[in-house]
């Protein structure tokens, strides 16, 4: 992966996504530094929350927008707050979330002849995917893999997450792009 941030620059905004959330719930925060030209590049992001190791909240967008500052801001905002999956973040939770934040390259069409080809191809641990079929579609990060680590589950997970049969990653030929990320997270709470 090219254009790497620094571990630094990394808990600059690891900082930057608590504070946003922490301003949110009414709490005085101090501002991080945030240097590096690195920052001001444009760049999908997804930002991630977790209680216990659990999902509290992971929202994101896989083309670029923003900024990575703007971004990393606005994702925590709507992982917090506006992911439907969950209660809005209550001030009692945020000493327990842990927050991750993924960088993503920009994403490429992953040419395959069938089903068996396509897991061969993939490079679970590594790769994000993007499943398009028809005018749905979905992604799971490259994370996923750490629950779903055999190539047919993860595709039968994400077909069920873009509301498709599970198998149609096999029995349709979905469009297939996959990404990569630079995964930042903060020291477990």
């Amino acid at each position: 992966m090219k254009d790497l941030l620094t571990r630094e620059q990394g808990a600059s905004l690891l900082q930057l996504a608590r504070r946003s959330i922490g301003r949110k719930l009414g709490r005085r925060e101090e501002n991080p530094i945030l240097n590096g030209n690195a920052l001001r590049r444009k760049s999908g992001t997804f930002v991630t929350l977790k209680i216990r190791g659990q999902l509290r909240g992971c929202i994101g967008n896989i083309e670029p927008a923003d900024t990575l500052v703007e971004s990393i801001e606005r994702n925590a905002l709507h992982a917090a707050f506006h992911d439907f999956r969950f209660s809005p973040l209550i001030p009692e939770e945020l000493d327990r979330v842990r927050i991750d934040i993924s960088i993503l390259t920009p994403a490429s069409l992953l040419e395959y002849t069938d089903g068996e080809d396509l897991v061969r191809k993939l490079r679970p641990g590594v790769d994000g995917v993007i499943l398009s079929y028809g005018q749905t579609g979905a992604t799971f990060l490259p994370q996923v893999w750490d629950q779903l680590p055999q190539p047919e589950q993860f595709l039968g997970h994400l077909c069920r997450k873009a509301g498709l049969p599970e198998r149609t990653w096999c029995d349709a030929h979905p469009e297939i792009r996959i990404y990569q990320v630079q995964c930042f997270e903060e020291e477990k709470v």
